[in-house]
C-alpha cells in the first residue's frame, strides 16, 4: 500500500488542471506543464483535489501509484511556485557568468565551459561564485544543475569545485610529512 499515493494533491488557486486519459496538464502563473499518464493508474479530480488510484493489484500498478502522485504534485507546485537550485563555486579563479542564453563557467580548464540554457529555465549569476537556477519543471532544473556540477565536482582535499548550496563535503587529510 502506497503511503504517498493515498494522499490527494491539493490544487492551489490560480492553477487550472486539464485531465484526459493520456495526460494531465497544469497551467499557472509560471507556465504550463504536461505529464503523460499510464494505463496502470486512474487519475480523478474532485473540486481542488486530485486523486490517484491503481487500476489493479499488480506490482507495476502499485509502483506507479505513488510515483504518479508525486509527479503530479511536482507539476502543480512547479507552475504555482517553481523550483530553485543554487550552486556555489569554490576555488581560485573559478567563476561563472551568464552571457545571453549561455552559462559560461571558468573552472580551471584551458577553455571556458559554455552551457546552453534550456527554454523554461532562468539562470542568474548572483555573484561570480553563486549561480541560481530556477524554473517550473523540477526535472529540468535538477538536470541542468547536475550537468553544471558535473564539470568540476567538489574535491575532498581543498573543497574546490562546484557544489550545491548547503552541501557538506567530507574533507580528507592531506599527506603526512
Amino acid at each position: 500500500m502506497s503511503r504517498v499515493g493515498k494522499n490527494p494533491v491539493e490544487v492551489p488557486s490560480g492553477v487550472t488542471i486539464t485531465l484526459t486519459e493520456e495526460q494531465i496538464s497544469a497551467k499557472g502563473k509560471l507556465g504550463e506543464l504536461n505529464l503523460p499518464l499510464t494505463s496502470d493508474v486512474t487519475v480523478t479530480q474532485d473540486d481542488n483535489q486530485i486523486w490517484v488510484k491503481p487500476n489493479n493489484d499488480s506490482k507495476r500498478a502499485r509502483a506507479l501509484w505513488g510515483t504518479t502522485r508525486a509527479n503530479i504534485a511536482n507539476l502543480v507546485s512547479g507552475v504555482s511556485e517553481g523550483f530553485t537550485k543554487k550552486l556555489e563555486i569554490t576555488g581560485v579563479g573559478y567563476r561563472a557568468q551568464v552571457q545571453g542564453a549561455k552559462l559560461v563557467l571558468q573552472l580551471g580548464f584551458s577553455h571556458d565551459v559554455e552551457m546552453e540554457i534550456p527554454k523554461g529555465l532562468n539562470v542568474v549569476a548572483e555573484k561570480p561564485t553563486l549561480i541560481a537556477i530556477s524554473g517550473a519543471d523540477k526535472q529540468l532544473v535538477g538536470q541542468f544543475a547536475a550537468n553544471a556540477r558535473g564539470w568540476r565536482g567538489p574535491e575532498p582535499y581543498k573543497g574546490k569545485g562546484v557544489r550545491y548550496e548547503g552541501e557538506y563535503i567530507l574533507r580528507k587529510e592531506g599527506k603526512k610529512k
